[in-house]
This record gives structure tokens, C-alpha cells and sequence, in this order.
């Protein structure tokens, strides 16, 4: 077979049914392969940049890799985004551009975007724990195995190969095999390090997990929740991790950190916290209230992850256990009654306390989700959007103000289903990444949150979606303004305030323009009908909501952890 042949059977082979691409002469052996290969469907997505996300987005839904095939030069740079919000997310994502043949490299070729020019493989070195460009046929097996490994060793991360047009065309005499499978049920766990565990816990009643992002690859929610029932342990989580323990279960607190609810805020850092597990996360700005002073537990910080590359950098008192979140929750789980006294003791209390936490408020605001006010507050919109829709819906959240809304005021019920760029924060990102998921995931309902700064930036994937038969819903939180700029931008003065608005435009209209079901909503009444009728159609449809710019995002705990700080927040 040839190399286009390989490349396509390997990721068939490795699970993936979705190949997100645009097209070009530097790709043009791809296109007869596709025919060859029908075990995989390719979706052509408007923009490099919206074929990456989506593949981001399969990925994440899906829990396996996910792969983008484009053009190099022009068409590997519009990649770039969408790879570095994959790397900073840890999603294993395959990008594969073509190149000039090796031998022809350097001549002047159009769009030679080789070593020998600006070099593609450099451009993307810093955002994938790999980018290679392959120079023989004969080593094209060799390297896409290699690629795929890089990606599933211990951090999940995105990946990069270019296949020049002589090792697209070039033949090969190797069977595809799976690289995937073993990988991804590969776990690890420093067993003697995490003895001290018991060491920590003695006297500990006060304590409380912070599940971040690391864990979601583990597919460990069922160990997540038999440690929180065992030992009476609440869970936290991160907004990255969020619906990793079922938000409606006893021991679930809710989100830490920016947008986070009122229970994990007052668990972490207003009850006398003795200790925190910390299992996947780096504790960055967002995800540690912006590294909050009030984060100090008695008995510190017990954090497990593969790296220990930012474990002690903010925190004080905090203790390194190199390994898989899920590995450490299934020890844990099968700790002995004698191992684990300590902890068994002091579960009264500890349920106790929990309980007392719950009689609480759990939302800040949460008077907002029945705001009848016009323009339509954010929140109702986005609690109106939760009732309508199943309890296994996806959430696909962009960037902007709308996604301090969603992540407070929507609740996950699983893993994987809601998903939002949560470190580079890149706009309109989450329009592809919905594609992604619904390719992933076609037996889910998926929501995607974004807005209407994001839809000037990549509002084009709605095409991709309505051409594909790809039923996404897109929630249009249509502010007329960059909202979270916008609210800083107001206080400043009204110049600045000016420069982030935008015209109220018709994105129900534009969504019909592009072959998709347009809804418009100006009034509250409004919002349940819509949600219901986009539905009812499974069809894409863009639900354009005339929302209030001038609304407070639910950040409250956040802006306070930040005001010790001097940066832009």
C-alpha cells in the first residue's frame, strides 16, 4: 500500500472514524486514499484551524486520539492555535500535514514550507510533544508509531507529522497495527510514595479531593466515587474536570477555582480545611482561586500527577507523588481496614462537616436563573439551557464571559461531557471542538456555549456542521461585546468600553445562511421553547439570545484571590 493508504488504516486501527481536514495541493494523494479506506469519515472543515479543533474536541468526547489533516505552510500556521490549546489541556490530537516531496525541497517550490524554507516542523515543535517531518517511506511506520506513543506517554498530548508527497505516494509493505489500545489503559503509581498518605491523614477529619484534568484520561469516575462513599471524602473538582463525579451525588461539591461554586469555595478555603488531595492538577492560577493565601491546609497539600513540574510552586507544605490520578484512586480504593484506619475514624466528622456545607446556597446568584429582565440575564440562560436538555447532554464551552456562566450554573452528570479550552482560553474554539464531539459522540445531545465575539472569529464551522449532518446546538450568549474584556474595559472609561463592542448582529439569519436552523431569542419566556424546538429538529441550529452584557460573571471568590496580585484579572 502506499503511505496515504498506511496513514489512513493506522488511525482506523488506533479507533479513529473521523478525520477533520481541508484540502490542497500539498494533501492531493489523501483524497483518492479516502475513497480506499471508507472506514473513515472525512469531514471538511471551513478553516486548518476549526479541522484541529474539532479533532480536539473527538478526542476529549471521545477518549481516544483525535487527527486534523491540512496543508502545510498556510495551512499548518492556521493550525497553531488550536494545537497549543491542546497541549496546554493535555488532548491527545494527531495533526498531519503534507510538504513538497524530500527531493524537491529547497527549490523554490510553491508553499515549500520545509526545513529548507521557514520549516513547519519548528513551528509546531513548541506546542506538541513531538513534530517530525518524514524523510523516507521507509520510515513512516516507524514514525507514526513513535508519534502515537509520544502522545499516550503518561501526559495525553498533541503530536505532529509532516508526510512529504514521496512518502504520501511512496509504497510500503507494513500492516497497520493498534498502538492506541494498550497505552490508554496504561496506569502508573509510585505505591511507597503514596503510603505517606497515612501519615498525612492522622488526626486529619477536615479533608477533601481536588480532582483536575490529569484524571480524565484515567476513566476513573467509578473509584472516584467508591473512595468519596468509602471514606467520606467530598470531591472537588477543577472546571477542566468537571462532571468527573456526577454533580448531583451527596459527596460532589462542585467546581474550585474560577466560576466555582459556593460549597467547594467554603470546603477548600473557609472551613479549616486539614488536608487536600490534589490528583491532576498543576494548581495554576485558575483552578487555585488564583493561588489564594486562604489555600493553606493544616496538614498540606498531597498531590498526585506524572509531572512534578509545578508541584510546589505556589503552595506551601506540599507533598509529590509521581503517578496516575485513577491509579492512586483504585489503591486507595483497595486499602486495608488496618491501612486506612486513620481515615475510617474520622469519617463522621467529616460527613458531618459535608453536611453542613450542603445545607448551604451551592450557586452564588442563583437568583439570576430566573431573571425576567431584558436583555436576558446569562444565567437563566444557560440554567433554561440545562433543563431542556437530556442528562447526558455534552457541554462544549467557549471562551468568553459565557463560560463563567456555564461552568457555574450548568451541572455534569459525567465524564466528558463538558469540555471547554480551560488553560489558553482561544475564541471560538469550543464552534469546532462541538463538531468534534457530536463525530465522537453521535449518540449524545451536544450543546455548544460560545458567543457572539466567538462566531466573528471561526462562526463559519456552523457550516461544517449543517453540511456533515452534524446536529450541534450552538447557545449564542449575543452580548453585542467582547464580555469579559468588556467588563473590565467599562471601568476604565468609555473609549475602551467602545472598542470592545460590536453590532447586534443576526446570527439566527447567518446560521440559515449557512445551511443550518436559526432561533432568535430577545425575552426569558423565550428560552424554553427554543432549547425544546432545537431538540425536537436534530438538525445544527444556532440559538441566538439577546443577552445582557452589563452582567456579573459569578467570579466573586475569584477577583478577591486575585486582588493580591497585580495582573490584568
Amino acid at each position: 500500500m502506499n503511505g496515504t493508504d498506511f496513514i489512513l488504516k493506522s488511525l482506523v486501527a488506533d479507533g479513529v472514524d473521523h478525520l477533520f481536514m481541508m484540502t490542497g495541493g500539498l494533501v492531493d494523494p489523501f483524497l483518492p486514499a479516502i475513497a480506499r479506506v471508507p472506514e473513515i469519515t472525512p469531514v471538511v472543515a471551513a478553516h486548518e484551524g476549526g479541522a484541529a479543533a474539532m479533532a480536539d474536541g473527538y478526542a476529549r468526547a471521545g477518549g481516544g486520539i483525535g487527527a486534523c489533516l491540512g496543508i502545510g505552510g498556510p495551512g499548518l500556521t492556521n493550525m497553531v492555535t488550536s494545537a497549543s490549546a491542546a497541549y496546554t489541556d493535555e488532548s491527545p490530537v494527531l495533526l498531519l500535514t503534507g510538504a513538497v516531496a524530500n527531493h524537491m525541497q529547497g527549490l523554490g517550490l510553491f508553499q515549500d514550507a520545509t526545513a529548507s524554507t521557514y520549516d513547519d516542523v519548528a513551528i509546531l515543535a513548541p506546542v506538541t510533544v513531538e513534530s517530525y517531518s518524514v524523510p523516507d517511506i521507509r520510515l513512516l511506520h516507524h514514525k507514526y508509531r513513535g508519534a502515537v506513543k509520544s502522545m499516550l506517554d503518561g501526559a495525553r498530548l498533541p503530536a505532529h507529522l509532516t508526510i512529504p508527497r514521496d512518502v504520501q505516494t511512496g509504497e510500503i509493505d507494513v500492516t497497520p497495527e493498534p498502538v492506541v489500545p494498550q497505552l490508554l489503559s496504561s496506569t502508573s503509581l509510585d505505591d511507597e510514595a503514596a503510603k505517606r498518605l497515612w501519615d498525612k491523614v492522622a488526626g486529619a477529619a477536615r479533608i477533601a479531593i481536588l480532582v483536575g484534568g490529569g484524571v480524565i484520561a484515567d476513566d476513573a469516575t467509578a473509584d472516584l466515587v467508591a473512595v468519596a462513599e468509602k471514606f467520606g471524602i467530598p470531591i472537588v473538582t477543577t472546571e477542566h474536570a468537571k462532571g468527573t463525579i456526577p454533580e448531583d451525588h451527596a459527596m460532589a461539591l462542585g467546581v474550585f477555582g474560577y466560576a466555582g461554586t459556593q460549597h467547594a469555595t467554603q470546603a477548600i478555603l473557609e472551613q479549616g480545611l486539614d488536608l487536600l488531595i490534589v490528583l491532576g492538577s498543576t494548581l495554576n492560577v485558575r483552578d487555585s482561586m488564583y493561588w489564594s493565601e486562604k489555600l493553606a491546609p493544616k496538614h498540606g497539600i498531597f498531590t498526585v500527577n506524572v509531572s512534578a513540574v509545578h508541584v510546589g510552586c505556589h503552595a506551601q507544605n506540599e507533598y509529590f507523588v509521581r503517578g496516575h490520578g485513577g491509579a492512586f484512586l483504585s489503591w486507595l480504593k483497595q486499602a486495608s481496614e488496618g491501612d486506612a484506619k486513620a481515615l475510617l475514624e474520622t469519617k463522621a466528622d467529616r460527613l458531618k462537616w459535608v453536611d453542613k456545607i450542603q445545607r448551604g446556597p451551592r450557586l452564588y446568584d442563583q437568583e439570576n436563573t430566573a431573571s425576567d429582565q431584558i436583555p436576558i440575564h446569562p444565567s437563566r440562560m444557560v440554567a433554561e439551557c440545562r433543563k431542556a436538555m437530556p442528562r447526558d447532554t455534552i457541554a462544549v464551552v467557549d471562551s468568553g464571559a459565557h463560560r463563567a456562566f456555564a461552568s457555574h450554573y450548568w451541572d455534569s452528570y459525567g465524564p466528558r461531557e463538558f469540555i471547554t479550552a480551560s488553560n489558553l482560553g482561544p475564541m471560538g474554539w469550543g464552534i469546532g471542538a462541538g463538531i468534534g464531539a457530536k463525530a465522537a459522540r453521535p449518540d449524545r445531545p451536544v450543546v455548544v456555549f460560545t458567543g457572539d465575539g466567538c462566531l466573528r472569529m471561526h462562526g463559519m464551522e456552523v457550516q461544517t456542521a449543517a453540511r456533515f449532518d452534524l446536529p450541534v446546538i450552538y447557545c449564542v450568549s449575543n452580548n453585542a461585546a467582547l464580555g469579559n474584556v468588556w467588563l473590565r474595559a467599562i471601568k476604565v472609561g468609555p473609549i475602551p468600553a467602545q472598542l470592545n463592542e460590536a453590532p447586534d448582529q443576526d446570527w439566527a439569519g447567518f446560521a440559515r445562511a449557512l445551511g443550518a436552523e436559526g432561533i432568535t431569542v430577545k425575552e426569558p419566556d423565550e428560552l424554553a421553547p427554543a432549547f425544546a424546538k432545537a431538540l425536537e429538529l436534530n438538525k445544527t441550529v444556532v440559538v441566538d439570545v439577546k443577552t445582557d452584557r452589563a452582567s456579573k460573571t459569578p467570579t466573586q471568590p475569584y477577583h478577591e484571590g486575585a486582588a493580591a496580585w497585580s495582573y490584568m484579572e
